[in-house]
């Protein structure tokens, strides 16, 4: 291995090794010298899981490292993570343990298609022997938490941007995209660029009415100017977090995603461990339920092949721990006895408004929904049965209702709560997504409002997108479906007599950017030059169309609804491109356009169809303020070429309206691919020249050969 500055990652095959670079986007660094660092929990964990490392070296955030996961889920998307698994020549699965099959996203729809696609990788699963969990067990997330999957200090990924979720139990959760996950079954290993780390303080105390789902709302419509962009999260605060229930941590750690992280981890502590040693009693009374545990129950005493008393011993005996005095790019703080119940939206989690201050605006409802993997635990559905007991929903609304889990509901069940909500008119779901991605029955119709206890309100995402989308806990959300408007429980006089009407203080935060550098060697844009390899043009050109939004969601981008109909072609998928931004925006692009959006572009979920979409209208290369490293790493791994210009969006947004939502701009473009240029003509005053980053060589290579399934299958 090298010891040069830039290092060769993810894949090492017989043919080749793919050099990934930092240098395509941004002009940052990326490559650890072997030196002594203290090191930020965040970058310990990733410690664990790397390899390829030169002696000694200690990784840090910028770096890019090839990632050997402890697990890697797939969801329905298995389906066509199987077929680049095939696309790619592979014949077995590396690791068998590695993979985890969870079938949750469409489990309403009975059509033949579906539950044909449903038992192809049943199948697949039993020929490869991997881990497998049929419709109606759960959602994905929930199982990864419930079966150990995601355990302390490990690193999991999920091909599902709410892999944060695993952080609230102290795990490194964070997605992956399809690509990627075939690339892991075949090799074991897939690239990562460590991200900047921010310290989350949380001080203070929580008041019993408040929830995690709360703070997590409050947190994102606080900071709402991406503080967390592309950043990974370690949450600090001793006292305040052990306050903090698990269920909370995982419900926070899970809107990390929404707030624009690409992880958001909790400490370990006693509340952490004690709730593990619960967990080995619980799966000892349900080993019989669980298929994939059958050959462990022969004939010996049971141990779960991951959660048991030895390996949680190993974790309370070498607690894993931030150094004294890691590097963080920022610090941000919040006091928690200054939050009250938040509620977010409409259509966007950048908007949050005191319940206290929205409850007196009677914004009237007509669907309420208590589903998905951030809040349908069995502490979620008591809290709304608590709520609701001895109401009836409100005419004009409809509740709906699914747990998380089998696991969960038949806890609900035992305890009352279930029950409970069903006898107030709730419509019960199986446990799955359902209505949080928009597939089933029970979505947003035109003109209609919903409160949602769910993580995601993009306009469109749950329906219509002519409706609005309300986020809040379950209690409120419970409350809501009563009254038939977005309420405070303490309108319903058998609910809890801890929320008050009393508007509470403005919460308390504050923001700290590390001005100090790690003493390392940057990356200056003279060093970042690069020859331009064969096949590559050396310069793009192309006419700039402008989408005027920042926070261009995937759900804006490619609708929901079409993420799992395999079938559709390139050519359908350009129809529906920018369907719930813009209806009109596929007859508008045209071939060889150059995309600008705004700034966090492709926010959202891991759907690599936000990037093939785009690419199947013909556009040659997006341009924006700044991206989702999600939808970046699609781009890469898809051969959609992207760049970080934003000069020339803060230009194109005073030039044009908000209103205008895609404006051919006449304007053109001619971008210097080893120069890190771009010569924009048109403009009033003259030719301006504006600064890129450099499309380095592994991007190029990608490309060339139309993406990184191509370039594994030529290799492996």
């Amino acid at each position: 291995m090298s010891s040069t500055l830039f290092r060769a990652i993810p894949f090492v095959t017989k043919k080749g090794t793919l050099s990934l670079r930092t240098d395509y986007f941004t002009h940052r660094r990326f490559a650890s010298e072997a030196c002594r660092i203290k090191q930020n929990l965040i970058e310990k964990i990733v410690q664990k899981y790397a390899v390829d490392l030169l002696p000694g070296q200690k990784v840090k955030s910028g770096d890019f490292v090839t990632i050997q996961p402890e697990h890697v889920m797939t969801h329905d998307n298995t389906a066509v993570v199987m077929s680049k698994f095939k696309n790619i020549g592979a014949k077995s699965i590396k690791f068998h343990k590695q993979p985890v099959f969870t079938l949750d996203h469409n489990v309403q729809d009975k059509s033949e298609k579906n539950l044909a696609k449903y038992r192809s990788i049943e199948e697949f699963g039993k020929l490869h022997n991997v881990d497998f969990y049929p419709a109606g067990r759960g959602i994905g997330h929930q199982i990864v938490v419930e079966e150990g999957y995601a355990f302390p200090y490990t690193l999991t990924v999920a091909s599902d941007s709410h892999s944060n979720m695993y952080g609230g139990i102290g795990c490194l959760g964070t997605p992956i995209v399809r690509t990627d996950a075939a690339a892991i079954w075949a090799t074991g290993k897939t690239w990562w660029q460590i991200p900047p780390v921010v310290k989350v303080e949380l001080k203070g105390q929580l008041s019993t009415e408040v929830t995690g789902k709360d703070v997590i709302i409050t947190l994102c419509g606080m900071f709402n100017k991406d503080e967390v962009l592309n950043c990974a999260i370690e949450f600090t605060g001793e006292e305040s977090i052990y306050g903090i229930s698990i269920e909370d941590r995982l419900a926070i750690a899970n809107m990390t995603t929404e707030w624009g992280a690409l992880a958001g981890v909790f400490p370990v502590d006693d509340r952490t461990i004690k709730w593990f040693r619960s967990r080995v009693d619980k799966l000892e009374l349900l080993k019989d339920q669980n298929n994939n545990l059958k050959n462990l129950t022969n004939n010996k005493p049971f141990i779960h092949p991951r959660i048991n008393h030895s390996r949680i011993d190993e974790i309370e005996k070498n607690p894993l721990q931030s150094s004294p005095e890691s590097y963080y790019t920022k610090h941000l703080t919040l006091d928690l006895s200054t939050v009250s119940p938040y509620v977010s939206g409409p259509n966007s989690v950048k908007i949050s408004t005191s319940l206290a201050k929205l409850e007196k605006e009677n914004v009237a409802i007509q669907k309420a929904y208590i589903v998905s993997c951030v809040n349908s635990r069995a502490t979620d559905l008591k809290a709304a049965a608590k709520v609701i007991k001895g109401h009836k929903i409100a005419d004009g609304v409809e509740l709906y209702v699914a747990a998380a889990s089998s696991e969960v509901q038949n806890d609900a069940e035992e305890s009352g709560d279930w029950q409970t909500l069903i006898d107030a008119g709730a419509k019960v779901l199986p446990a799955g997504c359902g209505p949080c991605i928009g597939l089933g029955v029970g979505l947003l119709k035109d003109g209609e409002v919903g409160i949602s206890a769910t993580n995601r309100n993009f306009k469109g995402r749950m329906g219509s997108p002519n409706a609005l989308a309300y986020l809040a806990s379950p209690a409120i959300v419970a409350a809501s479906a009563v009254t038939g408007k977005i309420s405070n429980p303490a309108f319903l006089s058998t609910s809890s007599s801890n929320f008050s009407h009393e508007y509470l203080q403005t919460p308390k935060i504050t923001c700290v950017i590390n001005s100090n550098q790690r003493n390392t060697e940057a990356i200056s844009l003279s060093a970042s030059v690069e020859k331009v390899i064969p096949g590559f043009p050396e310069a793009i050109k192309g006419q700039l169309l402008f989408c005027n939004a920042d926070n261009l969601n995937t759900d804006a981008i490619y609708p929901g609804k079409y993420t799992y109909m395999d079938e559709l072609t390139f050519e359908d998928m350009a129809k529906v491109a920018m369907e719930n931004y813009d209806p009109k925006f596929a007859k508008i692009v045209a071939k060889g356009d150059i995309l600008v959006g705004g700034f966090n572009f492709g926010s959202g979920s891991s759907r690599e169809q936000a990037a093939t979409a785009l690419k199947a209208c013909g556009v040659t290369l997006v341009l924006a303020g700044s991206f989702s490293e999600t939808f970046k790493r699609n781009s890469i791994n898809n051969a959609l070429l992207c760049l970080e210009a934003p000069e020339l969006v803060n230009l194109l947004k005073e030039r044009y309206k908000p209103d205008e939502l895609t404006t051919p701009t006449h304007l053109n473009a001619e971008i210097k691919v080893t120069e890190g240029k771009m010569l924009v003509k048109g403009l009033e005053s003259s030719n301006k020249v504006f600064k890129v980053g450099v499309l380095g060589k592994s991007v190029q290579e990608l490309w060339v050969v139309d993406g990184l399934e191509n370039w594994v299958r030529q290799r492996i």
